[in-house]
């Protein structure tokens, strides 16, 4: 077993005060404390002290990937599957979508045929790898999240006034169907020049009064929000196309690869594929590639009703069962019993609360809240104990 030294990843976005509140994480340069990375994606990669000496998780596992990821996850993935973050926002993150496997591999072999540095503020593909996505919300958690459903999304543009769009929202509205959204999607995304300027105009005109209903005073609102730090961009129609959604902490939800969401506030863990693509939409000044976006987005509505996972609970676990097998996840509450778990691959632990007392055969590592692990396949089984709650990841 080894004790995690964690990247902390410091975006404009992140809260300042969140990492020292919920893990006593110092800030002693005041900077935005965006996401706290475990896991071995070379983008922000964590240690571990090894006989003495501190080495890079990444070389650890290279070193004997078999013995460590286990031969299923070594014959499968090559790589340790995913990637847990701490991730604390207090301003909206860009509207994004992540792409599916085979794309994502096609894609970063072209970029890099085309000699594109993978830190290229053009680069679309960081890596060859998906990026389905789930977060467990620490604090209250604001996202947005799919495509609303086409009725519900007619009536808020309707609500808007913005007539530039009316011609394209009549479309929607007569031909409910993906190719439509698709058509309608591109319309928005595609908006520049004077057109831009007055579709946003009017949709800003009288924008705090807008709103026929809560659900639609929330929308409108966040826009009214949104405009303060992106005044002229095309996310802030976002919010009129997408599920906006909050989470209460110990709630979770999953993102699927090619879903458009942005994460507005809040603090959860996050837990995905070990990956770094990102395409974006809006609310962003960084690159944007409409076309690749287009490529990359699944038009299916997902109603609101299915947006939030429902944990099985089993004692003292809640497991959160999702529809892909790079990462598993399970909320652990920390009890003075002692629990076995039999390793299938290399897990990390992270203490969200209280104390966690991990014992394999041969040695035992604590805890206390913020602090995480990596327990490698080869250790084969290890006890846990403690007060307090813990988060699990494993493949």
């Amino acid at each position: 077993m080894f004790k995690l030294s964690n990247v902390i990843q410091n975006y404009a976005w992140g809260s300042k005060t969140a990492m020292n509140a919920l893990f006593g994480i110092n800030n002693p340069g005041n900077l935005p404390q965006a996401e706290l990375w475990m896991g071995a994606h070379p983008n922000g990669c964590s240690q571990i002290s090894n006989q003495g000496e501190s080495q890079l998780l990444s070389t650890y596992i290279d070193q004997s990937p078999e013995h460590i990821l286990g031969r299923y996850t070594q014959a499968r993935y090559g790589e340790l599957p995913f990637l847990m973050k701490v991730l604390s926002a207090d301003k909206p993150l860009s509207i994004q979508v992540h792409p599916e496997k085979s794309k994502a591999m096609q894609g970063f072999a072209r970029e890099n045929e085309a000699g594109i540095p993978l830190d290229a503020p053009e680069r679309n593909y960081k890596d060859p790898n998906h990026k389905p996505e789930m977060v467990y919300a620490l604090t209250n958690y604001k996202a947005m999240n799919g495509f609303r459903v086409i009725s519900e999304m007619v009536e808020l543009f309707e609500q808007s006034g913005c007539i530039a769009l009316k011609q394209d929202v009549e479309e929607l509205k007569a031909y409910p169907t993906p190719i439509q959204l698709g058509m309608f999607f591109r319309r928005f995304i595609s908006l520049s020049g004077d057109e831009k300027t007055l579709a946003i105009s009017q949709l800003m005109t009288g924008i705090d009064n807008k709103g026929a209903s809560g659900k639609a005073r929330e929308a409108f609102g966040l826009i009214a929000e949104f405009a303060q730090e992106y005044p002229d961009d095309v996310g802030l129609f976002a919010p009129l196309m997408l599920n906006v959604i909050e989470l209460t902490a110990g709630e979770a939800m999953f993102l699927d690869a090619e879903t458009p969401h942005a994460y507005i506030k809040g603090t959860g863990i996050e837990i995905m594929a070990s990956s770094d693509n990102v395409l974006r939409a809006g609310l962003t000044p960084k690159h944007m590639d409409v076309e690749e976006l287009l490529k990359n987005t699944r038009f299916e509505p997902i109603p609101y009703e299915f947006l939030k996972l429902k944990p099985q609970v089993q004692g003292h676990k809640e497991r959160y069962l999702v529809p892909v097998d790079d990462f598993g996840f399970e909320v652990l509450t920390l009890t003075e019993d002692t629990h076995t778990e039999y390793v299938r691959s290399a897990e990390i632990l992270l203490c969200l609360q209280g104390e966690l007392t991990l014992k394999t055969a041969d040695s035992t590592l604590t805890l206390r809240t913020g602090e995480s692990a990596m327990i490698p396949e080869w250790c084969a089984t290890y006890q846990y104990s403690g007060i307090g709650k813990a988060v699990r990841a494993f493949n």
